[in-house]
């Protein structure tokens, strides 16, 4: 039987996103009229960081662990935030209550160099200061995820050494992320697991990747890979709970091997791996004992943060 073809972002279907409001410099506007300038740096060159959040009962889950990555990020770039992490709670805040939302919340929070006075690639060519963006939508991972899993394809494109872009800015510039997804659905699966630029296994295009052997947890060093909030989430609550749990290099060999394999992100949390390159991973379907145990401990997580 053929599987239909998914991602970690897919999302049950909700009307009430066709008549959101979106945040964008201050103001909060109906979606049609969300718009931002094609001089801006971000639609121009990429040039802009990003967060995807999410909100439970009120509260954004592990939000300064979010603003830690960002304001680092933006500092590492020389990009102005035009606001800091008190007003953009407050922003946060406001595009909630325009649009009434406090729960199975998913929010893209955008900030770019902003509108720029030519066309060209010059940072200082971006006069206006920055381009804040505020999109919010009701949002609950498809149950397909958990009940069919991922197939992951390896993909000839990498995750690059730091000199050339580290891939630990959650940056507007994600072409080397598209490549790699696009290469996957040609392969016939749903994401693309990348290597990173010594030929280890190291995350897939849009989440972080870990495999199960032996009752031990394995993910990739976090040296080329974006290093999530909830990848270290997980690393945590292994360590608190006595599962032994590895930063390591690792082959497709030990991969294609594993007993269990999950992707981690904001948005599905731990999603099931099914098949790397056409092989079956372990004998579950769905997330294996291991990897259910981290879901449950995460969950519990979740809610205590955001109680």
């Amino acid at each position: 039987m053929t599987v239909p073809s998914h991602s970690t972002h897919d999302a049950l279907e909700d009307e009430r996103n066709q008549n959101i409001k979106i945040y964008i410099n201050g103001d909060i506007v109906p979606r049609d009229q969300a718009k931002v300038s094609v001089y801006d740096s971000g639609f121009m060159l990429g040039d802009g960081m990003w967060e995807g959040m999410r909100l439970y009962n009120g509260k954004w889950a592990f939000f300064d662990e979010h603003m830690d990555r960002l304001f680092n990020s933006c500092k590492a770039v020389a990009l102005e935030t035009g606001l800091d992490r008190a007003g953009i709670l407050d922003a946060l805040s406001a595009t909630a209550a325009a649009n009434d939302m406090t729960h199975d919340v998913h929010c893209r929070l955008m900030i770019t160099r902003g509108t720029k006075v030519k066309p060209f690639q010059h940072p200082a060519l971006s006069q206006s200061g920055p381009t804040i963006v505020i999109i919010m939508e009701h949002s609950k991972p498809a149950t397909s995820l958990h009940t069919s899993g991922i197939r992951l394809a390896t993909v000839p494109q990498v995750r690059g050494l730091p000199m050339s872009q580290d891939a630990k800015f959650n940056s507007h510039s994600k072409l080397n992320c598209v490549i790699a997804c696009l290469q996957a659905e040609q392969a016939g699966a749903d994401e693309g697991l990348m290597l990173d630029p010594h030929g280890f296994v190291n995350t897939t295009n849009a989440c972080n990747f870990f495999i199960v052997r032996k009752d031990e947890v394995w993910t990739s060093t976090g040296d080329y890979c974006m290093n999530g909030v909830t990848r270290q989430k997980v690393i945590e609550l292994c360590r608190a709970s006595d599962i032994p749990v590895y930063e390591k290099n690792y082959s497709l060999y030990e991969a294609y091997g594993a007993d269990e394999a999950f992707l981690t992100g904001t948005f599905g949390a731990q999603t099931p791996v099914t098949t790397i390159d056409g092989k079956r991973i372990g004998d579950y379907d769905g997330l294996g004992p291991v990897s259910k145990r981290i879901r449950q401990l995460y969950s519990e997580l979740v809610a205590e943060n955001t109680a």
